[in-house]
């Protein structure tokens, strides 16, 4: 379930947190840019971010004053401001030491924290941050400041996902993903709240503090961060007293797009001192594979684009069928003018790390499709058998030997 959202009181203003968890470690989690904690648990992969860090401690999430569910604020806080308001989570939730994962904008934070309260940070991560972001004549590593300037141009468009591209480069297409982008921009911050944070960014500055840290340090930075470039990672982690580096490959900033994986598992075994071990999961699932009948032909056909447009709105029927449950995904593609063929299969399959499946289940599914026809869609007697009584009927297509799968299977066709 969604944790419960609570106020915690930073002077005369409310900072919304929430807390989940109830492992042995002590993670506070300092947000960037924008943060919604409510918002946060709609989004799949972010919500499985969090899951996986709250399975070994007890972590708190929570909006910065001005942005989120926290009270408005006038103007961009200071560093001392922000740190005041995660002492403030901290006292609230009860936590008298932890450790601190600062990501991109909220590392400068936990900086501030760390160096004004060494007695309450356990350590710190720092995950796509900086120092200083932009660029001064004593920190040539810092970004151009025409190149600030135009995230403040971003606002002209605030609210409709705009800067996907920069944040996710690898997602830029994922509209599920700009969707919910879209609606925490719309629900994070106004959008002159938003021009004031990007305003504020260039003069944020905590490299005095970095030699004051005496906190073990774990800086972690995507070689190809399109935000916040690699020279600012590495920047940290030479200024900062028990500091190490890992350089992750990828291009998204945003912490929980990618290979998130490999991210919670260099924090895992930063904060417990082990790694953890492959997860495989055996769970009972419905496959289904579909393949688009003479695809190479059609896309020769209609000329690239009108192919990748064509695609697009597939993935985003397929999607939608599937997210709604009726099971009519080769019903609603028909307007499409695409012809498919479907495998449908239930059975036991391997659920591991970062979303993959595995197991027999799998290769049958992917067999029985292949044994389709085109607009047919073929299922296991397995699955005939567990929709006894739906009013769903088949028709027999004998038994088949399929490549690479034991035995002799009966396979029913789908009455349109």
């Amino acid at each position: 379930m969604e944790p419960q959202t609570r106020y915690a009181r930073s002077g005369d203003l409310s900072i919304a947190y929430q807390v989940v968890g109830d492992g042995p470690h002590d993670v506070v989690l300092a947000p960037g840019f924008i943060s919604h904690v409510e918002l946060f648990w709609e989004q799949p992969a972010l919500r499985r971010f969090l899951t996986r860090l709250a399975a070994f401690s007890r972590l708190v999430i929570f909006d910065k004053r001005g942005t989120g569910l926290s009270d408005p604020v006038p103007s961009a806080p200071t560093l001392e401001e922000r740190a005041d308001d995660l002492r403030a989570v901290m006292d609230a939730a009860g936590m008298e030491r932890a450790a601190l994962l600062g990501v991109s904008e909220g590392g400068t934070m936990a900086l501030m924290f760390a160096a004004s309260h060494p007695e309450r940070t356990s350590s710190l991560v720092l995950y796509g941050t900086w120092a200083r972001l932009g660029a001064a004549p004593d920190y040539p590593e810092g970004v151009d400041p025409d190149l600030l300037a135009g995230l403040v141009r971003l606002v002209d468009r605030w609210g409709t996902g705009v800067g996907l591209a920069a944040w996710a480069p690898t997602r830029r297409d994922d509209q599920q993903l700009r969707d919910w982008w879209g609606r925490l921009q719309r629900s994070a911050a106004s959008p002159a709240m938003a021009r004031t944070l990007f305003s504020s960014y260039p003069d944020l500055d905590a490299r005095c503090l970095l030699p004051t840290i005496q906190a073990p340090a774990l800086v972690l930075h995507r070689s190809g961060d399109l935000m916040v470039p690699l020279a600012l990672g590495r920047y940290l982690a030479d200024h900062l007293p028990h500091a190490s580096l890992v350089e992750l490959p990828g291009t998204d900033h945003l912490f929980f797009v990618g290979d998130t994986d490999t991210v919670l598992d260099e924090v895992e075994l930063f904060l417990t001192g082990a790694r953890p071990a492959q997860p495989v999961d055996r769970v009972v699932t419905t496959l289904l594979f579909t393949d688009v009948v003479g695809s190479t032909a059609l896309a020769a056909e209609l000329g690239d684009q009108r192919w990748r447009e064509l695609l697009e709105g597939f993935k985003d029927t397929v999607r939608r069928e599937v997210e709604r449950g009726g099971g009519r995904v080769h019903k609603a593609l028909a307007p499409l003018g695409l012809d498919l063929r479907v495998g449908v299969h239930t059975g036991e399959v391997e659920q591991l790390r970062g979303g993959d499946l595995g197991g027999l289940a799998v290769h049958l599914a992917s067999r029985i499709m292949a044994e389709a026809g085109a607009g047919e869609v073929l299922v296991s007697s397995t699955v005939r058998d567990l929709v006894v009584g739906s009013g769903i009927a088949f028709t027999p297509r004998g038994t088949r030997v399929l490549k690479g799968v034991p035995g002799e299977w009966a396979l029913l066709a789908v009455d349109s």
